[in-house]
């Protein structure tokens, strides 16, 4: 904390740009005392220089945000705006276009562009004199980021961040792009940043009617693109069914790379293949194929650098097919969504190696992404710097933190067997494979060479925490703490792990609490130092809905169910297409902003699709409930997104998840546990209390609902009317743990020994088509 005698930070003029009004002035100054006792710059470092008091930095309105992406750009000589009223409004006072910069706080390239660009004083002031420039989060604002990117994407073929974007006081584009290098010649082009910034000035300046049928033009692609008006009901009455699934997964087995695993592509993302899909076409069909597609992929990410060999958790993308060299940020979405894959994965296979993988990416989850009250950070940066030596600073270097020489391992482990072991596992050499270090990777992967590791790697591990870390991204983001409570509840119960289960129940408790407002019920988008941003989007209630569902299937605690169900009857209030044409579900409700386009998501990237999420989560509820307005809302759905499945089903691989659902057979189970052991039981039927429920969570059951009670002998569960409805009035057996396996509320005999579950979970698991 700073004295009572340290002067506050004095703000340098913004080059080419007007003073700032007295009390704007006055708010900045009061966010830079805070950020300089507070340390909220991008690093210790930074926040030392920055905050020393004694001389003067750049400040812009960026310095009044909570996001932390925004603050990284509040001491540029740009003079941001975050997005909102007031700039396109100033933008119309003036008569200048505005330039749209969007990003995230650990993109590798937005950093880069910031600091060849919008940290140069020349660039900024020509900025400032002829533009309104705005910044935005599109992490925080996936609305405003869905629809520039249509643009970006219309006008260059591809996308990316940084995004870039030139708009008119409308608020609509007329030119885009990603990263620019600063000047011409940079980086080799002929035509840098600022050369464009000067061209598309003269442009607006002084050939408005050209700009105005550019602005015209694109903002009608964009809302015909959000729109899908491919979407709707099929004229034949088509639906999907398993053949389209055993097609969709043909297309990925034609393009798999049989060497590396993953699809025939650079650069490789996890995503890419939809191992979840897999998993179930195998189970309903039986063909091998998808499960050697599925497991290829994951044993061979497991063991290259893409994945963090000392402290477990995915980087984001490997820029190589061996996916050896990483993009080195890590995303919560990234490892939530990996950590279910890999769960399903064991569950079906019951690999050391994948339980391993499990085990180690949700430590890291806890460890550097998890909260002290509960939520979950959304990243860390792919930069860090060098250890300093002697006091100097170093740049930060991308991949820094990760990489290792032969002899800093050897400084750590010392000499011996067990060092000259590691070496040889993880693939060091004195060349390194990565700027002169090694990126850590698994040339043979042996489940007992890693088990006779685990302490070399902790030391590691631990030496490597003493290193500069990563920048880590601490705001928390409803949508995808919803991804990490359904991967920790998976988790913790196939592994029979608690205290994955607990770390779920403190995440959606504090979701609930802090990222929910109490007096209209809606959820918000973020949390970041007390402050909730805009209210929720489709993905923040779809995907938090089913985590707060599989939180209850490993809990049995009602109190998530009752919460899930809120979430869901919300998202048809707020995000579900009623019309007589519509069926789906928008991206934004009535509570936000109109922008230029609604978008209706219709894509599973590298995040699932909220519309896709929503749909299982109602075919889920309906199977937990009976309630009709379930089916419903789900047969709308397929009715809805049939032509687009058709047209292109791998654009939508986890709605194929509502579609093996919804083809069942679904079937409904009630694990009952006993208080207290019986006290004489069969000699044939002794067992631990939790065997039954043991073998339920190890199971792989894709169509299946799960409620579960603990009961004395004498007791019989109650329910909610909203709860699930075949848990109700079902008795222990004999005063011992009992599994009722049912379909459609029609229940088989109750089951109390392994064998006879064992025989109950195998009917129909596999589903011959």
């Amino acid at each position: 904390m700073s004295s009572p005698e340290t002067p506050p930070p004095a703000i340098r003029p913004l080059p080419g740009a007007a003073p700032f009004p007295d009390a704007l002035r006055e708010a900045i100054v009061a966010a830079l005392v805070r950020e300089r006792d507070g340390g909220n710059a991008r690093s210790p470092d930074e926040s030392a220089e920055r905050g020393a008091g004694l001389e003067a930095v750049f400040a812009n309105r960026l310095a009044l945000e909570a996001s932390p992406y925004l603050r990284q750009h509040a001491h540029n000589p740009v003079n941001w705006y975050p997005w909102g009223d007031e700039a396109f409004a100033e933008a119309a006072r003036l008569g200048r276009p505005v330039f749209l910069s969007v990003g995230y706080a650990t993109c590798h390239w937005c950093h880069v562009m910031e600091t060849e660009s919008f940290d140069d004083p020349g660039i900024a002031a020509f900025l400032n004199e002829h533009y309104v420039a705005i910044k935005v989060d599109r992490e925080e604002r996936p609305d405003v980021d869905a629809v520039y990117m249509s643009a970006v994407q219309q006008l260059t073929g591809s996308g990316g961040w940084p995004m870039s974007v030139w708009l008119n006081e409308a608020r609509e584009p007329f030119f885009g792009g990603t990263y620019f290098p600063p000047r011409k010649g940079a980086r080799g082009v002929r035509r840098g940043f600022l050369e464009l910034l000067s061209e598309l000035h003269k442009l607006y300046r002084d050939d408005a009617t050209r700009v105005k049928e550019a602005a015209s033009s694109l903002s009608e692609a964009i809302r015909a693109d959000l729109a899908a008006p491919t979407l709707g009901p099929v004229a034949d009455g088509w639906r999907p069914d398993a053949r389209l699934i055993g097609a969709t997964a043909e297309v990925f087995s034609r393009s798999f790379d049989e060497e590396h695993g993953g699809l025939q592509r650079v650069p490789k993302f996890p995503s890419n293949v939809p191992i979840r899909l897999l998993l179930r076409h195998h189970q309903r069909s039986g063909d091998p194929q998808p499960l050697r597609i599925a497991t290829t992929t994951l044993v061979k990410m497991a063991a290259g650098g893409i994945y963090d060999q000392l402290a477990g958790g995915f980087h984001r993308y490997s820029t190589d097919r061996a996916w050896l060299v990483p993009h080195f940020e890590k995303m919560l979405y990234d490892n939530a969504l990996l950590v279910v894959a890999y769960t399903e994965a064991w569950q079906v296979t019951h690999r050391r190696d994948f339980a391993r993988v499990i085990t180690e990416t949700c430590d890291e989850l806890l460890r550097t992404f998890g909260a002290p009250e509960g939520g979950f950070y959304s990243a860390t940066d792919a930069d860090s710097a060098a250890p300093a030596e002697q006091g100097a600073r170093e740049s930060p270097e991308e991949g820094r933190f990760f990489v290792w020489t032969p002899a800093e391992v050897r400084a750590v482990l010392g000499e011996g067997p067990t060092t000259a072991l590691f070496l040889r596992h993880y693939g060091l050499t004195e060349e390194g494979n990565f700027e002169g270090r090694n990126i850590l990777h698994v040339l043979h992967p042996d489940e007992d060479v890693a088990a006779s590791l685990a302490k070399a790697r902790r030391r590691l591990r631990e030496a490597r925490d003493l290193r500069p870390a990563p920048f880590r991204d601490e705001k928390i983001l409803a949508a995808w703490n919803g991804l990490a409570i359904s991967a920790l509840s998976l988790a913790g119960r196939a592994l029979g792990e608690s205290r994955y289960v607990g770390a779920a129940r403190r995440a959606a408790a504090f979701v609930w609490e802090h990222l929910r407002d109490a007096h209209t019920g809606r959820v918000h988008r973020s949390f970041k130092d007390g402050r909730r941003g805009v209210e929720g989007f489709l993905d923040d209630y779809a995907f938090l809905a089913a985590g707060l569902l599989d939180l209850y299937e490993a809990t049995g605690d009602g109190v998530w169910f009752g919460r899930a169900r809120e979430l869901a009857l919300q998202t048809e209030q707020l995000f579900a297409d009623t019309s007589p044409e519509g069926g789906g579900w928008f991206m934004t409700g009535p509570q936000h902003e109109r922008l230029l386009a609604r978008e209706r998501p219709t894509f599973d990237g590298a995040e699932p699709a909220g519309s896709s999420v929503a749909w299982l989560n109602v075919l889920r509820l309906g199977a937990f409930t009976d309630e009709e307005r379930w089916r419903e809302v789900a047969t709308r759905a397929s009715a809805f997104y049939a032509s687009t499945l058709r047209e292109k089903p791998v654009a939508m691989t986890e709605a194929l998840l509502a579609v093996d659902f919804a083809l069942g057979p679904v079937r409904e189970l009630a694990v009952l546990s006993s208080h207290s052991p019986s006290p004489s039981p069969p000699p044939s039927a002794a067992a631990p209390e939790n065997e039954l429920a043991r073998l339920v969570d190890r199971t792989f059951l894709p169509r299946t609902v799960i409620a579960r009670a603990t009961l004395s002998a004498d007791e019989a569960p109650t329910a909610s009317r909203e709860g699930p409805f075949f848990l109700r009035d079902k008795p222990l057996v004999d005063g011992r743990s009992t599994v009722y396996v049912c379909r459609e509320g029609q229940c088989e005999r109750p089951v109390t020994d392994r064998e006879g579950l064992e025989v109950a979970l195998g009917k129909g698991s596999s589903v011959k088509t």
